[in-house]
């Protein structure tokens, strides 16, 4: 029987010794990769040896600590050491760009900055940018300069901020957002009470620490749910089924994009031995999963997909649909966890069932602000104190939420506002369409014109003309893609969601001619 989860007193540092203390010998996590598996004891002395360095280091509590480092068993207890020791950790994206790094590095305050082989040379470019001393330590082990302090000797506070993440940038520079003991353990909370989670639970981790969902939804869940997690460096799509069945995963989150190199890939096939009984369900977040995709992934698999909404403001997950798949709504994504929301529209008006306006946030799981950007945190927030989420959507009389796009990614045509989603999931229910993103670009006619950028999957033959003439069957001439480019690949961030607004500058020259991919 699950007993739901409410973290609001405690810190990452007294959920994990509480732990260590109950169940010592219990695995937390596990690294294919290595083969090494860390039971509670082990990371919580992890941990406290992570945080007493840290301190030896010259640290005080409520620092920045830096990390830029592939998932691995040091990244996770630099993760959990940090917050552990009071001090802040923030876990750099790689895949941001020297640029962009340049600015988060100097931006987040760090002064040590902990560096894996692999991104080295972006690491030391960054600290070199930068406008005060850095300090920059090898990982995969640490190269510690100095010897562990006897022990972590701060006691953080619920409210203590615990972690900086920075948001994509992709409207303007990142905006750093920062998350207390109690918000990170709350967002934990809503994910193990939505999904059920027991101690018997393990979750698969296929997504980076640098991302909200990877920290909050694969971390922070088995920490207040007393389970584990296991975490192999990165997505892999040949050894994703193998990782489910040897390590007996009950469990996984992925986004869109991971769903459908499942679906198209081969693996599992030429593996019929293995088996998935511990397998309960997957969980779909970071982006709108269209339900062409999720047919093809049940379907195939026989695996239930949860639909769920979380963004980095709220620690991850506000909304989930239920496990009982005759409780899903295909499309929603589900009903409210662990926090009220709410439809309003841009004068604050709450808006009735069925009407489209701005989702709303508002509970123990949302952010303590932007670092260093008040101005921008007093606007994020209603005169009632609720988080506007800047996403646009609708509730039924169920009490389901159905997210209907971002207000900044709105196609305006003619001065009638066009979802991208709704051409989406047109283009992905096409048999020889792999990803797809519609985006508006300038118009002299409409104002703005809708262009839509598509992956073909491998070996699958189609043209402009025939994807044009497929999406005005099903949406109308008007609103369907008068431009479509055929790209290798789309732009992702790190969690795999497409970054729309980097598509727009294969529109900016005149109306390519139709070719075939």
């Amino acid at each position: 029987m699950t007993v739901a989860l409410h973290p609001r007193d405690q810190t990452i540092r007294s959920v994990l010794e509480s732990g260590a203390r109950k169940h010592p010998d219990r695995a937390f996590a596990l690294f294919p990769e290595t083969g090494y598996r860390s039971t509670w004891a082990e990371m919580a002395f992890a941990a406290q040896s992570t945080a007493a360095r840290l301190t030896a280091l010259g640290l005080a509590p409520g620092e920045a600590v830096g990390v830029l480092a592939p998932n691995s068993k040091t990244t996770l207890e630099l993760f959990l050491g940090s917050m552990f020791g009071g001090f802040i950790v923030t876990i750099f994206n790689p895949l941001s760009g020297q640029a962009q790094l340049n600015y988060v590095v100097d931006h987040s305050e760090v002064r040590v900055l902990f560096v894996s082989e692999d991104y080295l040379e972006l690491g030391r470019s960054a600290v070199e940018a930068c406008s005060r001393v850095i300090t920059l330590i090898h990982n995969d082990p640490p190269d510690w300069p100095v010897e562990a302090s006897k022990q972590a000797r701060h006691e953080p506070c619920p409210d203590d901020a615990a972690l900086l993440i920075y948001t994509s940038g992709t409207t303007g520079l990142p905006k750093g957002v920062l998350h207390s003991h109690a918000s990170l353990l709350a967002g934990g909370a809503n994910t193990a009470n939505a999904h059920q989670l027991t101690v018997d639970d393990r979750a698969l981790c296929v997504l980076s620490l640098c991302h909200i969902n990877g920290q909050v939804v694969t971390v922070m869940a088995p920490l207040v749910s007393g389970s584990s997690v296991v975490m192999p460096s990165r997505f892999s799509a040949s050894q994703f089924w193998n990782w489910v069945a040897d390590y007996g995963c009950t469990w996984f989150s992925a986004v869109p994009t991971i769903l459908s190199y499942l679906v198209q890939g081969d693996e599992l096939d030429s593996s019929p031995g293995k088996r998935f009984s511990r397998l309960r369900f997957g969980r779909s977040a970071s982006a709108p999963l269209p339900p062409a995709l999720l047919e093809s992934f049940v379907t195939r698999f026989q695996i239930p997909i949860v639909e769920t909404m979380g963004i980095t403001e709220t620690a991850a997950q506000i909304l989930s649909n239920p496990l009982d798949p005759a409780r899903q709504q295909v499309g929603s994504t589900g009903i409210p966890w662990g926090n009220a929301v709410r439809i309003a529209n841009d004068s604050g008006v709450v808006l009735d069932t069925g009407q489209e306006g701005e989702i709303q946030v508002q509970g123990p799981n949302v952010m303590l602000g932007y670092f260093k950007n008040e101005a921008v945190t007093r606007e994020s927030f209603t005169s009632d104190n609720w988080y506007r989420t800047g996403d646009l959507g609708w509730m039924n009389e169920d009490g389901y939420f159905f997210v209907t796009g971002r207000r900044k990614e709105f196609i305006i045509k003619g001065g009638e506002n066009i979802s991208p989603r709704e051409i989406d999931d047109v283009l992905y229910s096409h048999p020889a369409v792999l990803e797809a993103a519609a985006v508006a670009v300038p118009d002299s006619n409409y104002g703005q014109e809708i262009a839509a950028c598509v992956v073909a999957k491998p070996g699958a033959s189609v043209t402009i003309d025939e994807l044009q003439a497929f999406c005005a069957v099903r949406l109308g001439a008007y609103k369907s893609p008068a431009m479509i480019r055929f790209l290798q690949q789309l732009p992702k961030g790190p969690s795999g969601k497409i970054q729309r607004l980097q598509l727009v500058e294969h529109f900016t020259q005149a109306k390519q001619t139709s070719t075939s991919s």
